[in-house]
């Protein structure tokens, strides 16, 4: 399996959120990481920056915000030039979704943790 460098925006420390289950869920599976949330922390081995940096080779984002406050990411999403995004449930924005097929970027509507387990990702 490829490993897949992966951002996953909208990250959080709390463990009862999917995003921090995914974190965990994708190191343990070896993909490497980068998050980006509310608040600067960590998460395993991953640190949480609260500020968009221009990352290299990122080849999935992974979100977990709701599509109100994915708008003030849109550019920055799209300057990654990731090969796909990947709507997590709750997560769905039509007007994102064009924009990434505009830029020829893929979009899924799927759960992360999910495409991890069943070897999907």
């Amino acid at each position: 399996m490829s490993k897949k460098k992966t951002l996953v925006l909208g990250a959080s420390d709390n463990p009862s959120r999917y995003s921090y289950l995914a974190i965990h869920k994708l190191r343990q599976y070896g993909h490497p990481v980068v998050a980006i949330g509310r608040k600067k922390t960590n998460v395993a081995d991953v640190p949480v920056e609260n500020e968009t940096l221009p990352y290299n080779d990122v080849h999935t984002v992974t979100l977990y915000m709701n599509p109100v406050h994915q708008q003030e990411f849109y550019n920055y999403i799209l300057s990654l030039h990731p090969q796909r995004i990947i709507f997590n449930p709750g997560t769905e924005n039509d007007e994102l979704e064009r924009l990434a097929r505009k830029n020829d970027i893929a979009t899924t509507e799927a759960c992360t943790l999910v495409m991890l387990g069943t070897n999907q990702y």
